[in-house]
């Protein structure tokens, strides 16, 4: 079961990042006193009692604006809305209610959402009480007074949150087909992708960056065997602005993601490798899925004896944290290496589930130590006692030592190189968690 989404929303300058930041426990979104100033969501996973989300900061609602970028901000707003499960619509008590509360309560009844309406900068309850009230006029309910900069009322806003997260049925059958989620920036390609694996046009496909508005999903068969593929609307480029607290827009990205089991990041082969597309591949990364980068429109190119391993070296140092992506050059114009897209997420999805003896993982990791000392400093030496895989998708291993201060992040990777090189694992990140135990207990 996927964890479910929050969507902050409100108008500028309601204190929306302030609230994700304090809820998220870090400083992912800027905080200034300029209205405007989170152009784009940011997400984070978030805690509450028993429950896990994720929350995602929107830029502010201006509902009839014609200016350019909060019309683009009120478009995204507007799809993080589309993709959550609930909603807290943030207002300003300091300001009070204002017309264009009305005007965004009223895009909130059309977004059929459950709505948890929040009354922010209530640094006083007794000073503001009479104020809060106010917000009923919105019809949307109890209003929950919060300060976000303080950190009061979390707690009741919270529970009602949760209250109203989806109902599980534990009876419900879990959906085993592998899901392969299509990612990427506008226009590469990717409802064409689906459309040609599909063999039929299921998708709008269009030129206009932009085109597919919502995560699709649509069953097909391979080779007898059901997958689910997961389409979703592209990443838009950055805004040409000059401010340089520009987001890129990424809930759809990060919904799929999160849903998949394989991660198809598509790169435009005439552009090549891009920023954006690191950024796209970075979300797959951290959620420890599997990944496989399709390079589209490889018909497009003119191609001598090192144009395969030109594009292969761009990608490997543009996208050097996913060494083990497994790399694919495709046309979805003319059907060009398609079906090795499923065969690929076969591996993948292999390796994701791979398991290896605790035995044979020591001997490998004794081997490795003998080849290269463990790292020492001022005289202490670093001591690995034993190693185990303890999950799945990603692989997960937990190496014991005697001090993980000592245990540097290019010994992991040595480690980690020296796991892949014995056991494979292409196309999926691996995990290690590095615990402590006194040498006397070894």
């Amino acid at each position: 079961m996927s964890k479910p989404i929050v969507a902050v929303v409100g108008r500028p300058n309601v204190g929306k990042s302030t609230l994700f930041n304090a809820l998220a426990g870090e400083k992912i979104s800027i905080v200034e006193d300029i209205p405007g100033v989170t152009r784009d969501r940011i997400y984070a996973d978030v805690s509450w009692l028993n429950y896990r989300f994720t929350l995602i900061d929107t830029g502010g609602i201006e509902p009839e604006s014609k200016d350019v970028i909060l019309s683009q901000m009120r478009e995204q707003a507007q799809a993080a809305m589309d993709s959550a499960d609930v909603i807290i619509f943030l207002t300003d008590v300091r300001q009070g209610l204002v017309d264009a509360d009305h005007k965004v309560a009223d895009m909130l009844r059309r977004s059929h959402k459950p709505v948890v309406l929040v009354v922010n900068k209530v640094d006083s309850f007794e000073k503001f009480q009479n104020d809060v009230y106010e917000f009923y006029n919105l019809g949307l309910g109890d209003p929950y007074p919060i300060s976000a900069a303080s950190l009061l009322g979390f707690g009741d806003m919270l529970d009602r949150v949760t209250e109203l997260f989806p109902k599980f049925d534990g009876d419900e059958e879990e959906d085993t087909r592998p899901k392969i989620a299509i990612v990427g920036k506008p226009n590469v390609g990717k409802s064409s992708i689906v459309n040609r694996l599909l063999g039929e046009d299921r998708v709008i496909v269009s030129n206009i960056a932009g085109t597919t508005r919502d995560a699709i999903d649509t069953p097909v068969k391979y080779n007898g065997k059901e997958y689910v593929l997961i389409d979703t609307a592209g990443l838009r480029r950055k805004a040409k602005v000059h401010e340089d607290i520009e987001r890129y827009s990424i809930v759809r990205t990060v919904s799929a993601v999160k849903r998949a089991d394989v991660v198809v990041v598509v790169i435009d082969a005439t552009e090549g490798v891009t920023e954006q597309d690191a950024k796209i591949a970075g979300i797959a990364h951290n959620e420890g899925k599997g990944i496989i980068i399709a390079v589209n429109k490889w018909d497009a190119i003119e191609k001598d004896d090192h144009t395969i391993y030109k594009h292969t070296e761009d990608i490997r140092q543009i996208l050097s944290f996913t060494p083990y992506a497994e790399i694919l050059f495709i046309s979805a114009l003319s059907g060009q290496r398609l079906p090795k897209l499923y065969e690929a997420a076969e591996k993948v999805i292999e390796n994701q589930n791979k398991r290896i003896g605790t035995g044979v993982l020591n001997e490998i990791m004794m081997e490795a130590t003998a080849l290269q000392q463990p790292p020492s400093d001022k005289g202490r030496r670093l001591k690995l006692f034993y190693i185990t895989q303890v999950a799945v998708k990603p692989p997960t291993f937990v190496i014991f030592v005697n001090d993980k201060e000592l245990m540097h992040y290019s010994y992991v990777r040595y480690l980690e190189n020296r796991i892949r090189d014995a056991f494979g694992f292409d196309g999926t990140s691996l995990k290690f968690i590095i615990r402590e135990r006194d040498e006397e207990k070894k």
